[in-house]
């Protein structure tokens, strides 16, 4: 598996990788993850390789650099281990071409798994958004020699990817079909990123816990401007809710996070920053909602399904998270200003005092857990091997 970030930093897609791997190693099958270098001290693990990088910002985040000599870096890391089936790319960048690079070297499959909308999340992360995608897009066309014309869009950008890949996969229906009508691949294959089945099997063991004193919401995410955070603290104080706020992740965007919540009055807003996966779950367990806050930049709005799976409702502002979720199981928010959210949390927190919200009955936990999703994918490995071993047979 090729991924952008190390999989022990922050990230939705960090952590589906966690629980990727592991489920498939307890299915008997072996992984080995292509990251680039972990900043800082960290216990090395031996089913990583760390490819040396540069710092990406001053966060924890880091970029390793394509070429000859990530290649041949690579080449000596893999060359004591075991025979490799199926390259997966889980990347969008550097570790994207690095990935591919190591599958035509080594004559493999590529299963991609697309993770994030390009197309808005560069705009709402970058300066001179359009002078960066044109960046990667030289960079991809240098690197994979792809012969045609640099991208200069972030849907051409990714078919110049997938056109080398077997099968391609997204972590919800709504983003597959709009790679589909954008052109990145014919067929798309829905493989939703889980949620761990020991952990969720655990909490929905448990006890009800006693009703919260106040409406407890819960808000998970990086502390950046896609996420909408800090438009998330200017609703919670404009509806001045009476409700106890968690705030879970961490960011660029911490101290000015901080500084709104030491100005709340009425409503108790908590940063309580990056807390383990296990103890994320929980929160979101003990929550009565979780609010989810950006606008069409999800692939999937994961914490929105383990709050689902764990019983606890959402309230949502984007509307194809909604798509994708039974009806009755989340509030949602009637526009996409901040007045408008903040008219759904006062809505939200009026029906969790009088016991009438959503209700998650409706949605199945089990079609969430992390085992069902390895099944699925192992069948698109299988798949993406069988049709790669065909084509390349003589005379096919």
């Amino acid at each position: 598996m090729f991924v952008d970030q190390h999989p022990d930093t922050l990230g939705g897609m960090q952590t589906s990788v966690r629980l990727q791997r592991r489920f498939l190693e307890l299915a008997g099958h072996r992984v080995t993850i292509v990251s680039p270098r972990y900043r800082g001290k960290h216990t090395a693990d031996p089913a990583v390789i760390e490819l040396p990088s540069v710092p990406l910002g001053p966060g924890e985040y880091s970029m390793a650099i394509p070429g000859k000599g990530s290649d041949r870096m690579l080449a000596t890391a893999m060359a004591p281990r075991e025979s490799v089936d199926v390259v997966h790319v889980q990347a969008d960048f550097w570790q994207a071409i690095i990935g591919y690079r190591f599958a035509k070297d080594n004559n493999l499959p590529v299963v991609h798994t697309m993770h994030n909308r390009l197309d808005v999340g560069i705009a709402a992360t970058m300066p001179l958004p359009g002078l960066v995608q044109r960046g990667f897009g030289f960079a991809q066309k240098a690197f994979l020699h792809t012969r045609l014309p640099v991208a200069a869009d972030a849907w051409t950008y990714l078919r110049r990817f997938t056109d080398h890949a077997q099968h391609v996969t997204a972590p919800s229906s709504h983003f597959a079909r709009l790679l589909q009508d954008e052109g990145v691949f014919a067929h798309v294959d829905v493989v939703p990123n889980g949620m761990d089945d020991e952990l969720a099997a655990g909490l929905l063991a448990q006890p009800p816990t006693e009703p919260n004193p106040r409406p407890r919401l819960a808000w998970v995410g990086r502390f950046s401007a896609e996420k909408r955070l800090l438009p998330f603290l200017d609703a919670v104080a404009i509806a001045n809710i009476d409700a106890e706020i968690h705030v879970f992740g961490d960011g660029a965007d911490r101290a000015k996070a901080e500084a709104k919540a030491r100005s709340m009055d009425r409503p108790s807003v908590i940063i309580r920053g990056k807390v383990p996966y296990g103890q994320m779950l929980a929160e979101l367990r003990r929550a009565d909602a979780l609010i989810q806050t950006s606008q069409g930049f999800e692939t999937q709005g994961m914490t929105v399904y383990e709050a689902a799976a764990l019983g606890t409702p959402s309230l949502l502002s984007d509307r194809s998270i909604a798509e994708d979720l039974p009806e009755g199981v989340y509030w949602l928010t009637e526009d996409d200003s901040i007045a408008g959210l903040a008219q759904a949390l006062g809505k939200c927190v009026d029906q969790l005092r009088s016991g009438h919200g959503p209700q998650t009955s409706a949605f199945d936990p089990a079609s969430f857990l992390q085992s069902r999703q390895t099944q699925l994918m192992v069948k698109v490995y299988e798949e993406a091997d069988r049709e790669f071993r065909s084509r390349s047979l003589p005379g096919s």
